[in-house]
């Protein structure tokens, strides 16, 4: 198996010609050939199609094309489409077979989000279209509550699978599975508020975006399992898989966990030591150990991330309640690849202002579950005032807007 899993290179063998066939088929369907005509062209083309090349070809669309990321999106479903039933199925059944393996993970849980999504969801839309009582809102408003925890898939997806792909050069999933993901998550959280705040004359809106993400959220499924992951798994090592599996825990499980803790026979990772070192850092005001350091970090009431010059992020703080979540995936990664498409355009523009000198500082805030969270950006300069990078801070400030008055003493029952 370790064969199978340990080759550490993206299979580059295919023909010009192969590819060039394949760009023109769905450059085709962009430019409006009818989707009968492009999908009998493919299938008289190629007999079969890997995940790799899937890829490859979405990301030459994007850049050597200068088709948009978001172009790509709105068609990525008819892409899959043309080419089920030809996708070449490989190593996903070794992966099925090892129990807390992310693959075998990602696929349990899709087994639960299907289920969800075309079973129940599917069942109480029929009887809400037939009548639109209180029993039947209630129960599509428990269904989405169940579906909304599919954050958490397309977040390990997101967080963890996607920046190991990055390192080698494999930005296509990211770029476009990831907007489809925010469409999804929005869908379910604006349907899940007009049910909450029923009227007749948003029913059909309702049935409308229901049906849309019935759709898109089984489509997903069929492109994790039969592009995303075959590929992933074709790529990454034992090693980096070890690495997404411990960090899994963080971000948390979408209607079902891991069956156990995945150990391969032949695995002993050699890692660099995580803990806090035992050195000393020298600073102009002072000398802290490593640890010290660190453990002053983490107790700080905030979340700190810091990005190099090279937009690249190098740390953050893990405190016991961080706000957003992170994982050590994320280091190393650049962070316009941290965040969704949608938002990459601000990222850039905040972070040009700061290298240009335009601006120091910069300010969000934003209600987030049942927290207010104020959210600090500051350009690090050094002693000539070059930009070296950027500090993020993020705070909840709920509980500072709820102080009045004044604290003098020391409160002897606390």
């Amino acid at each position: 198996m370790s064969e199978i899993i340990n080759n550490r290179e993206i299979q580059q063998d295919l023909s010009n010609e192969r590819m060039q066939q394949l760009k023109d088929i769905i450059i085709a369907l962009h430019k409006g050939t009818p989707y009968d005509e492009v999908k009998k062209r493919f299938q008289q083309a190629f007999g079969s199609v890997d995940p790799e090349e899937i890829a490859h070809l979405e990301q030459a669309l994007m850049k050597e094309e200068g088709i948009a990321p978001e172009e790509i999106q709105k068609l990525c479903s008819v892409h899959a489409d043309v080419f089920k039933g030809s996708i070449e199925h490989t190593h996903r059944a070794e992966a099925d077979k090892q129990p807390g393996h992310p693959v075998h993970t990602f696929i349990k849980e899709n087994k639960e989000i299907d289920l969800l999504l075309n079973f129940k969801i599917q069942l109480h839309l029929e009887r809400f279209e037939k009548e639109d009582n209180e029993e039947n809102i209630f129960k599509l408003i428990s269904d989405l509550n169940l579906l909304a925890d599919v954050d958490k898939h397309y977040s390990r997806k997101e967080n963890l699978l996607f920046p190991y792909l990055e390192r080698y050069g494999i930005t296509g999933p990211s770029k476009v599975m990831w907007a489809i993901d925010d469409f999804i998550r929005k869908s379910i959280k604006e349907t899940k508020a007009l049910l909450e705040n029923y009227t007749s004359d948003k029913k059909d809106d309702i049935i409308r975006e229901l049906g849309f993400i019935i759709k898109e959220a089984t489509e997903m499924i069929y492109k994790e399992e039969n592009i995303l992951l075959p590929m992933a798994l074709r790529t990454l090592t034992e090693d980096e898989w070890l690495k997404i599996a411990a960090e899994s825990d963080d971000i948390g499980y979408c209607l079902t966990e891991p069956e156990s803790v995945w150990k391969p026979e032949r695995h002993q990772l050699n890692t660099v030591n995580e803990k806090a070192g035992d050195g000393y850092v020298r600073l102009p005001t002072g000398i802290l150990s490593v640890k010290q350091l660190e453990q002053m970090l983490n107790h700080l009431p905030v979340d700190l991330t810091f990005i190099d010059e090279h937009d690249v992020v190098r740390y953050f703080s893990h405190g016991k309640e961080r706000i957003f979540a992170r994982t050590k995936a994320v280091i190393g990664r650049t962070v316009q690849n941290c965040h969704p498409p949608a938002s990459v355009h601000i990222v850039n523009k905040l972070l040009d202002d700061f290298k240009s000198g335009k601006k120091d500082a910069e300010d969000f805030w934003i209600k987030f579950k049942d927290k207010y969270v104020y959210i600090r950006y500051f350009a690090v300069r050094d002693e000539n005032s070059k930009y070296v990078g950027t500090l993020e801070f993020t705070q909840n400030i709920a509980p500072i807007q709820d102080i009045s008055g004044e604290k003098r003493i020391l409160n002897p029952e606390n």
